[in-house]
């Protein structure tokens, strides 16, 4: 079988994208084809893998695989990529609503070609301690603030994957650094068990984490600068562990397009 694919790669976050509106390619079930896609060696190589699909009432669906060949919960820069896929199919001109595993999203294609996501709602957040959280951005993340960075991203973040916590239904590990105009976020992502150099949820969760941390109110901007690139979360903060109108804001860029045989 031959398969055409596109890859795209949103702040180094990674990503081949898969049409199959019209026609059933990847079966979801699938997990060994779609390890060997992912697979930096022997595959294409990638953070996941996406299938774009038919939605009866938005313009389209997203179904989003960890490297690992699992499918997985809500990817924030997958989702962008996703969107700028769509946008440059004809699929929608310039505002979208689209189907994902938590829920609708929209999205939307800005003037300086940054592509914008709309994140789930938070409604709870779990403290931890006073430089740590647990919450949802539509993937589940730990997120510690730290002086400086660890130096081996990996090997500190798994020690929290891995803990008796979070082994069975693993958890993404995000740490923070403060800067005076922004924050630096690394993290290890679970499925991928490594390091990657973004994260659109874990960038969401980080940014909400320091406004909790910091005791910001009303309508609020975090810039984060990750390994592949900076980006920003957009928010309104409701009440003490309440945020909505969450938008994550970045690039989304077509890297390549090509056929493999399986």
């Amino acid at each position: 079988m031959t398969i055409l694919f596109h890859k795209y790669q949103g702040t180094g976050n990674d990503f081949i994208m898969i049409d199959q509106r019209e026609k059933k390619i990847i079966d979801h079930e699938n997990i060994e084809l779609i390890r060997f896609l992912c697979d930096r060696r022997f595959g294409i190589g990638s953070d996941g893998l996406i299938l774009l699909e038919k939605s009866d009432n938005y313009d389209f669906r997203m179904v989003y695989f960890n490297a690992d060949g699992r499918q997985s919960s809500m990817c924030g820069n997958g989702g962008r990529c996703l969107i700028q896929f769509a946008y440059s199919m004809g699929i929608f001109e310039k505002n979208t609503t689209f189907e994902a595993i938590d829920g609708l999203h929209e999205g939307q294609i800005n003037q300086d070609s940054t592509i914008s996501l709309q994140m789930s709602d938070i409604k709870k957040i779990k403290t931890i301690n006073s430089n740590t959280y647990e919450l949802n951005t539509g993937s589940p993340h730990y997120v510690t603030f730290c002086k400086n960075l660890p130096s081996d991203i990996k090997i500190e973040g798994a020690k929290i994957r891995y803990s008796d916590e979070y082994a069975l239904q693993g958890i993404n590990v995000n740490f923070v650094q403060k800067d005076d105009s922004l924050i630096h976020v690394a993290t290890y992502e679970r499925g991928v068990e490594d390091e990657t150099y973004s994260c659109g949820t874990g960038v969401t969760a980080a940014a909400i984490g320091y406004a909790v941390q910091n005791d910001l109110k009303g309508e609020i901007i975090i810039s984060v600068k990750t390994k592949g690139g900076p980006l920003s979360v957009s928010f309104v903060r409701i009440n003490e562990f309440e945020f909505n109108q969450i938008w994550l804001t970045g690039p989304a860029v077509f890297v390549f397009k090509g056929e493999i045989e399986v």
